[in-house]
C-alpha cells in the first residue's frame, strides 16, 4: 500500500501544469538535483547550454536597489541552449522562428512552498514550433527522473 501511495503522488508531483503561456512540473527534488539533471538531460540530447541566467540571485541581490522586501525565489536559474538540427527545421518552415531561439527551461524554488522545485518552460504556438516543445518537454521530464 505504502508502494502505491508513493507512486500515486510521484505521478502527482510530476504532473504537468499547464498555465496559459507555459508548462510546469513539481518536484519533491531539491534545486540542485533538478538543475543538475537538467544539465545532464541538455547534454545527454547532444546539446550545449549557452547561458545560464541566475535570475533568482539577481532579484535578491537588487531588491533593496529597487525598492522591494519581497523575496520572490529562495533559487531560480534559466537554462539556455539552441538545437541546431531543430532551430534549422523551425526556421526553413519559417524564417520568423527566430524569435524563439533560443530555447530556455527554468527551475525554481519558491520561499512559500520551499519542499517544492519547479521545472518550466513556455509554449509554443501551432505548427513547427510545436518540435521544440516537445523537446523542451523531454528535457524537463527526464530531469525530474518523469520520463
Amino acid at each position: 500500500m505504502k508502494r502505491l501511495l508513493a507512486i500515486f503522488a510521484l505521478t502527482l508531483a510530476a504532473s504537468p501544469v499547464l498555465a496559459a503561456d507555459m508548462i510546469t512540473y513539481d518536484s519533491d527534488q531539491s534545486f540542485d538535483d533538478v538543475t543538475f539533471g537538467l544539465e545532464n538531460a541538455i547534454l545527454d540530447a547532444g546539446l550545449v547550454i549557452d547561458h545560464v541566467s541566475h535570475t533568482g540571485d539577481m532579484l535578491e541581490r537588487t531588491r533593496g536597489d529597487v525598492g522591494s522586501d519581497v523575496t520572490l525565489f529562495l533559487d531560480a536559474d534559466i537554462y539556455s541552449f539552441c538545437s541546431a538540427k531543430l532551430s534549422r527545421e523551425v526556421m526553413e518552415a519559417d524564417p520568423m522562428n527566430i524569435l524563439f531561439c533560443p530555447y530556455d527551461i527554468f527551475v525554481m524554488v519558491r520561499p512559500e512552498t520551499p519542499e517544492v522545485t519547479t521545472i518550466g518552460f513556455r509554449t509554443f504556438p501551432e505548427g513547427a514550433m510545436k518540435s521544440v516543445e516537445a523537446l523542451l518537454d523531454d528535457l524537463a521530464r527526464a530531469a525530474i527522473g518523469f520520463d
